[in-house]
């Protein structure tokens, strides 16, 4: 992705890993028969040598699982470390964030050993705990990778 403000965009591997840590919430835009449509999710990550992985999971049913069934193009965002800067006039007012925007390729993850480790990751970036989950458990939800083609980092301090 080209970035217009590049002096924002955050290149290093470190800084993104950073940034990826302190998102929990993570929105998804896909499209379906009805039209576009974003959700937010809590999400699980891999970032490994420049490739990111996103792992969240949902009911096994409804608009988003029907939508992310096949390999879907799918757009994603995340951002956090929210902070008002104050002026005196309304246009001296500003906002910092960091935050990961990007595309990719929505599709559902079967396999038992995959989900198991999907939803560890999930819960281990949301809780900083480690987990199992049974077989009953990994099979009473949907759980979806969308692997990135492409992803920007920007930081805006």
């Amino acid at each position: 992705m080209i970035m217009r403000r590049c002096d924002r965009e955050v290149k290093d591997q470190q800084g993104i890993a950073d940034i990826l840590t302190r998102c929990k919430v993570c929105r998804i835009a896909m499209q379906d028969d009805r039209g576009l449509y974003i959700v937010p999710v809590n999400f699980g990550y891999v970032f490994e040598d420049g490739k990111l992985t996103l792992y969240f999971h949902g009911a096994r049913e409804g608009r988003k699982a029907e939508a992310l069934r096949e390999r879907t193009p799918v757009a994603f965002e995340m951002d956090c470390d929210h902070r008002l800067t104050e002026g005196s006039l309304a246009c001296e007012y500003s906002f910092s964030y960091s935050s990961i925007t990007g595309s990719g390729t929505a599709s559902l993850v079967d396999d038992f050993w995959d989900k198991q480790k999907a939803l560890a990751l999930l819960m281990k970036h949301q809780t900083g705990k480690d987990f199992l989950f049974t077989r009953d458990e990994a099979e009473a939800v949907a759980v979806f990778a969308v692997m990135a083609d492409t992803f920007s980092a920007k930081r805006r301090a």
